[in-house]
């Protein structure tokens, strides 16, 4: 009798262990899915908001029609900044942008940072000092747009959608999101980039 209860209680135990292993499986699969669709989605993330960076500098050099008429480049002679700083109408910033409007210093600063901001996020690394210098970029467009105004300086309506956010925040919270989670490793050199030893020694440069 013994001999015969044996296998039957091998077998429910093995049954229960084989349902606890299919159950922790489809557990782990469940987790595996999920994070690989958070990964792809930050992925695409920081190489659309990477692109809209590096997209307005290759406008602005080349004058590709677009934001920048053709002929009208920053390598035709054009100045990237003084069109946008010197049409700041409102603002507590106004006559700061258009002492800056055109200035050298001012464009190159401003192309530099398309150009290095665009191609760290597309790249997928450093991150953090990209956020940093894209959202101070974001701040001061914000504000030579300055959307909490009803009218401009001259009294003319200044048909603000928002007086609070636009896309230079969206855009700010983008690089921001990016850059905190380490979405470089998808995608991106970001692995490559955190091995250096540079990097490994000075976490924020990731």
């Amino acid at each position: 009798m013994a001999i015969d209860e044996h296998p039957h209680r091998s077998t429910g135990f093995h049954l229960l262990f084989r349902r606890n292993r299919t159950g922790s499986t489809a557990a782990m699969s469940a987790d595996t899915v999920t994070h690989d669709a958070r990964a792809y989605t930050l992925a695409s993330l920081r190489l659309l908001t990477g692109f809209v960076f590096l997209w307005a500098f290759l406008d602005k050099t080349f004058g590709f029609s677009y934001a920048t008429a053709s002929g009208k480049g920053w390598i035709d002679g054009g100045s990237p900044t003084r069109g946008f700083l010197g049409s700041v109408a409102v603002g507590p910033m106004e006559s700061t942008f258009h002492a800056w409007a055109g200035d050298a210093w001012a464009d190159w600063l401003f192309m530099l940072g398309l150009l290095g901001i665009g191609v760290a996020v597309m790249a997928g690394v450093a991150l953090r000092p990209a956020a940093v210098a894209g959202t101070v970029m974001m701040a001061l467009m914000w504000a030579a747009e300055w959307p909490p105004a009803k009218h401009l300086s001259d009294g003319s309506p200044s048909m603000s959608s928002n007086p609070f956010v636009d896309y230079h925040v969206v855009y700010a919270l983008g690089l921001i999101a990016v850059a905190a989670a380490g979405a470089g490793t998808t995608w991106g050199l970001g692995r490559l980039w955190a091995r250096l030893p540079i990097v490994r020694d000075h976490t924020w440069l990731r």
